[in-house]
């Protein structure tokens, strides 16, 4: 018996030694050799199996703590129910909080920063954006790497999220200086006039709010991540709209008392703005020296500028269309409806885009297409392509429309209005939210494939185009939606 074990014990070593290496150094496991994890599912059963995390040998184990992103493998088997009970309740729960914040802008509108410094509502878009930009490009980079098994070892898991946290705050401060400046520089051109007490103001506020709320979150964004592996839910399914569920409320709180405490400080203390300002940008070389001792992070520091800056020029477009409408008497009301509006078609479509970029890194290598996504592109495709990425685009587009009227019937109960919005005011707030949801997923089908195929991680870079291009179609589609309103009424 024991020269039996020690032979087959041999042949194992050998069968190890001789299994070929992909590029990162991790075991491949040959497709012989691969076992059937997809047939020991049922919809019953944890969506993230134990199973999923490690792959077993006839001779023996590979080692859990070894990521096992490999072409071939199989996310566990997910039903349509499923899949509507796991996105419903925290695609619910972020619009909730996209209403609050609404009702809290139309509050703060007039507040004397805002009266006096009109600037910050352009600002006000790229900040609420930051959670696109950022938050929600971590939850998917981290479900990811839940669910290609890359987040079982402890040293493995701490290193992606002390990395990716001192990353976002590189980020945060960064894109929260530039969104300042750019915010100076489009009310420069449209008021021809620009006073640098207020450049100073909102480079403040502008750095202070997005590097607070972007902690808080990517705090609170790891806990869901590790929470849900543990509980067995797709973290695919849950963690950007949580991570959006008070992103927008927090952020825009944030900026509504820092920058009403520095305006009413910047008087009697000009300095002070400044003095602020320059401590914050001060740290950003700490977060760097962090982020540069972990691998992934240290990658993503050089390449993921492009598309989070991008992404928060294409929100400040937003924000110049929302700066605008306030003038506008017959556009009043835009202001509620912008971040409901934003926040719910961004949700929606973070959550398609980090379905499939999972299913790319489980079914080919970068820049290799699965064999269901070659060909011409056909904008049917993305709702009506066999597998749970064409599922997941109708589940999600169905859920726009009964979604919006939660909301929408919500804001007016939490008003106490005298009269329920008009049945001519829903239908175009409709019309505008599911065209808005709709070009979105058909541009997500197309982008994350394309980045796939191009060899860039659709994690890092596809969700914050996406959220950016969410807020200046939703954005200028609200304000089509009241402009045509105020004409047939």
């Amino acid at each position: 018996m024991g020269s039996i074990t020690e032979a087959n014990h041999k042949e194992c070593q050998l069968t190890s030694a001789h299994l070929p290496s992909r590029e990162n150094g991790h075991q491949f496991i040959p497709e012989t050799r691969r076992l059937d994890i997809t047939s020991s599912f049922s919809e019953s059963d944890p969506l993230l199996h134990t199973a999923f995390y490690g792959t077993t040998f006839a001779c023996g184990t590979i080692s859990q703590d070894e990521p096992q992103n490999m072409p071939g493998q199989e996310m566990p088997s997910e039903s349509t129910r499923a899949m509507v009970i796991q996105i419903l309740f925290p695609f619910l729960l972020a619009g909730f909080g996209t209403v609050l914040a609404g009702m809290l802008l139309d509050l703060v509108q007039h507040w004397d920063v805002f009266s006096n410094v009109t600037e910050i509502f352009i600002l006000v878009p790229p900040l609420l954006g930051l959670k696109g930009n950022l938050e929600m490009t971590l939850a998917s980079r981290l479900s990811t790497a839940v669910n290609v098994g890359r987040m079982n070892s402890s040293n493995e898991k701490w290193n992606l999220i002390i990395g990716n946290l001192a990353l976002k705050q590189v980020q945060a401060t960064v894109l929260g200086f530039l969104a300042a400046l750019v915010a100076s520089a489009l009310g420069w051109i449209l008021e021809e006039k620009l006073i640098m007490n207020h450049v100073a103001l909102l480079c403040c506020c502008s750095v202070v709010t997005a590097f607070t709320a972007s902690l808080l979150q990517g705090i609170l964004m790891v806990g869901v991540i590790i929470g849900s592996k543990k509980v067995g839910v797709n973290p695919d399914n849950i963690a950007t709209p949580l991570a959006a569920s008070f992103g927008d409320l927090i952020t825009l709180g944030l900026l509504a008392i820092i920058s009403q405490g520095f305006f009413y400080s910047m008087e009697p203390y000009p300095y002070i703005t400044y003095l602020v300002c320059i401590v914050f940008l001060c740290l950003t070389p700490v977060w760097v020296i962090i982020s540069r001792r972990h691998p992934e992070s240290q990658k993503l520091l050089i390449s993921s500028w492009e598309p989070i800056i991008t992404a928060m020029v294409i929100s400040s477009l937003g924000g110049l269309i929302l700066d605008r409408t306030i003038a506008d008497p017959m556009l009043e009301g835009v202001v509620l409806y912008t971040p409901v509006i934003n926040g719910v078609g961004g949700n929606l479509v973070s959550i398609q885009a980090s379905r499939i970029a999972t299913h790319l890194h489980l079914h080919s290598l970068p820049g290799e297409l699965p064999d269901d996504s070659k060909g011409c592109y056909c904008p049917c495709r993305s709702f009506w392509a066999t597998g749970p990425n064409g599922r997941s685009a109708q589940v999600l587009l169905v859920l726009t429309i009964p979604g919006h009227l939660v909301f929408i019937y919500t804001i007016y109960l939490i008003q106490g209005s005298p009269a329920p919005p008009t049945a001519v005011f829903v239908s175009f707030y409709l019309v505008a939210a599911f065209t808005q949801v709709f070009l979105l997923l058909g541009i997500t089908d197309v982008m994350v494939h394309c980045l796939w195929k191009c060899g860039r991680d659709p994690d890092s870079f596809s969700i914050p185009y996406l959220t950016a291009l969410a807020d200046l179609l939703g954005t200028a589609f609200l304000a089509l939606c009241f402009l045509l309103m105020s004409l047939v009424t």
